[in-house]
């Protein structure tokens, strides 16, 4: 009996080891877990404006705002430059790869014209987040609230930043953990545009 106690860790560590191993070959990058919501449809929330508090952005209104395109898509050419897409990005002025990120984010609505880009304030004092968008600018085209984590929740968010594009058919068709960098946006984000 004492052996087969003493058996039982090292069979532990075979088991581990060789879960390990077949995670390595199977290719998967552990910074890039695979997201449940890509080629799925946007999912339900409602945001509150940072800089308005009357002012909300629901998930219908990007799905009705992409949609429009779709329809003006059918009346012209299938040209991919009348496409309508969606950035969602979750960051907070407290959150440092944010800030790097931050100058990026510029270069991407001012390189993209049918870019509509969301940003979400997560788990974030609002007069924290006025003040770092103040202070070092604001490229989103709307800046909504997720004060209690709610919305990030439905995104199955990791950590910050996060973001999320979703076609003119209203599906989440990116998802990037971690700041962006060059490399991504030209390489990865871009070629969907």
């Amino acid at each position: 009996m004492k052996r087969l106690i003493l058996l039982i860790p090292l069979v532990l560590l075979f088991f581990i080891c060789g879960f390990s191993l077949l995670y390595l070959i199977s290719g998967k990058e552990a910074n890039k877990p695979p997201s449940a919501l890509i080629n799925k449809e946007l999912p339900k929330f409602l945001t509150k404006s940072l800089f308005d508090e009357n002012v909300y952005l629901s998930s219908d209104n990007i799905k009705r705002n992409v949609n429009i395109t779709i329809e003006e898509n059918v009346n012209s050419s299938s040209n991919n430059s009348n496409n309508k897409f969606t950035v969602i990005n979750f960051f907070a002025s407290w959150c440092a790869p944010c800030r790097e990120e931050h100058h990026l984010l510029f270069e991407l609505k001012n390189n993209q014209t049918k870019l509509f880009l969301l940003g979400i304030a997560h788990k974030d004092n609002p007069s924290d987040t006025k003040k770092y968008l103040i202070n070092d600018g604001n490229p989103y085209s709307f800046v909504g609230l997720d004060e209690d984590g709610k919305i990030a929740l439905e995104f199955g968010v990791f950590g910050l930043p996060e973001t999320f594009i979703v076609n003119n058919y209203g599906k989440i068709i990116f998802k990037h953990i971690g700041p962006l960098t060059k490399n991504i946006i030209k390489n990865e984000i871009e070629p969907l545009f």
